[in-house]
């Protein structure tokens, strides 16, 4: 409990499977969040579907059980689309997941961290929060995202409690390997259009969250850290 636990949600793949494994290799008790565990997780799963507006009450319960003093942010969904075929319900369930259940998480975890005197959360952004087409809905839960990180490092920086966001860009997850797989020319386009010319690795965003959740990060807060090949200083994909 408390500073050596840490809260980290969307555990089931992916970049959350990434982060909570190395969070459990830094020495950490993983607290996972997601609506099921994968065979290997390291650690204590809850599984919890973060679209169930129940969620918010068992988040809180999950806080108040193990006092977390680092949360990770990490649950998402990307529905992509047109403008025109946007619907209310993409909108709904976009901005639930990516935006008001990072809310709720931080949530859960405030009251260990104030009375520790000590926090570190860590949101995930995306490139896409710059601008990408079909992309929209999604786009904007993210620069929402940004956003929220800013602006809780100004309202919890007097409880010594920092708030930090990674913004990856094309990252080889399963998902993205269905949407893109291997030696598609969607996949060769986006490629392309990366400065460093390749995909990243789930292991090197949970390699940036490591760094901002150790206890030498205090003095940074508020800041987006973009993960991305260098796309988001030159590059459309």
């Amino acid at each position: 409990m408390g500073r050596e636990t840490i809260l980290v949600t969307g555990v089931s793949r992916g970049i959350g499977k990434a982060i909570a494994a190395r969070a459990s290799a830094d020495g950490f008790e993983v607290v996972g969040i997601s609506r099921s565990a994968a065979p290997d997780f390291d650690g204590t799963h809850y599984a919890l579907d973060l679209l169930d507006k129940s969620a918010r009450a068992r988040l809180a319960e999950i806080g108040e059980a193990h006092a977390p003093c680092r949360v990770v942010a990490n649950a998402g969904i990307v529905l992509a689309g047109a403008l025109e075929d946007v619907t209310d319900e993409d909108f709904a369930t976009t901005m639930q997941l990516n935006l008001l259940s990072v809310i709720w998480t931080v949530q859960a975890a405030l009251p260990a961290m104030r009375a520790e005197r000590f926090g570190r959360i860590v949101t995930l952004g995306s490139r896409a929060a710059l601008g990408k087409p079909e992309r929209a809905v999604y786009s904007a839960s993210k620069a929402g995202v940004a956003g929220l990180t800013r602006t809780l490092a100004l309202e919890l920086a007097a409880d010594a409690i920092t708030v930090n966001c990674i913004a990856p860009g094309p990252i080889e997850t399963e998902m993205f390997q269905i949407g893109q797989p291997e030696g598609s020319p969607q996949r060769t386009r986006m490629v392309a259009n990366v400065p460093l010319r390749r995909v990243g690795s789930p292991d090197e965003i949970a390699h940036a969250v490591s760094h901002f959740v150790s206890d030498g990060a205090g003095f940074t807060t508020g800041q987006v850290l973009d993960v991305c090949g260098g796309l988001s200083i030159g590059g459309s994909a």
